[in-house]
């Protein structure tokens, strides 16, 4: 990594030529442009998680700490390629006036003719799409499990917010908890009269799966409470029995279906960088998750986002 102190968008665009030329690669084969906004001591994990995920899609990433808005405009960058990158990489630390138009230094250095993606690894804007750096990307993505505080809350407002291109990773941690009831369902093909969803108390992921349930089968879906970790339990209800995935370890999971043998299937919780690898391999919106978070947004319209409802207590083994 090569540190610059005090320096310009132009500066570290050099930078980056020098540093291809230095490595004997004058073309490194990017796909895309990563650009992450994060804060100072989230920025070493945010960086690794991206560094994992460029194996898969080779990008420049562009790190983006804000750091003190007041005093003299002065911009900070780590720059390199190589040591675990398929592409290249830049930590730009933003003070003074500069952090207000952070898009000032980051658009001179967007790869020409390749998508952008946004990505807001803790605290996102309110309304993402409308972000100065959002405004560049063509996918912008949050994640309101991993705010400090007040995830029901975070994951309302991006519902609220949403427009064409933006996706939360609590959306991306449920695709294989869609996907197998969805199997199931097909493989038996019969009405779902209502649906059960339990998780912890606070699961941004919950009450996305329990919009999903609902927009998509048009039945009541109960939300409860358990002890985790994240989904414990999604239950379809039909005249033939009950279609369930029960998960109490974050690791294993059983699925049910009547008239089967039950069957152990994996279902481990994803690390931030499989989410994120996951996310960059559909650059389009995403329509389900388009009409899910609308149904969320009209399901709580004038209420808190939290979840409520009985606790679920683990079956005896």
């Amino acid at each position: 990594m090569i540190e610059m102190t005090d320096t310009t968008s132009s500066a570290i665009a050099a930078e980056f030529v020098r540093a291809r030329r230095r490595a004997g690669s004058p073309a490194m084969g990017m796909v895309m442009t990563l650009v992450f906004v994060v804060e100072e001591e989230d920025s070493a994990a945010a960086m690794d998680a991206a560094r994992t995920a460029s194996r898969e899609h080779p990008a420049r990433v562009l790190g983006v700490i804000l750091a003190d808005g007041r005093g003299a405009a002065r911009v900070d960058a780590q720059v390199g390629i190589g040591s675990g990158w398929t592409g290249e990489s830049a930590m730009i630390r933003l003070r003074g006036e500069v952090t207000k138009h952070p898009e000032s230094v980051v658009v001179p250095l967007l790869l020409p003719d390749s998508p952008v993606v946004v990505w807001w690894p803790t605290k996102a804007p309110d309304v993402p799409a409308e972000d100065p750096l959002g405004k560049l990307a063509r996918r912008r993505i949050t994640d309101a499990a991993a705010v400090p505080r007040n995830k029901a809350k975070a994951m309302l407002t991006q519902c609220h917010s949403y427009a064409p291109g933006s996706s939360d990773l609590a959306w991306t941690r449920i695709t294989h908890s869609r996907a197998l009831p969805a199997a199931a369902l097909d493989q038996h093909p019969v009405k779902v009269t209502a649906a059960r969803v339990a998780a912890e108390r606070i699961s941004p992921s919950a009450d996305l799966l329990s919009a999903w349930l609902a927009d998509r089968l048009h039945v009541k879906v109960e939300r409860t409470t358990s002890d985790g970790p994240g989904i414990t339990q999604v239950v379809l209800e039909t005249k033939t029995g009950p279609i369930s995935l029960v998960r109490h370890d974050g690791k294993l999971a059983l699925l049910s279906v009547p008239g089967e043998p039950d069957r152990p299937v994996a279902l481990k919780r994803r690390d931030i960088d499989e989410l994120l690898a996951e996310e960059l391999r559909h650059l389009d919106p995403d329509d389900v998750y388009a009409a899910t978070v609308k149904k969320m947004a009209r399901l709580n319209s004038g209420t808190p986002a939290r979840s409520r409802g009985r606790r679920t207590k683990k079956p005896a083994t």
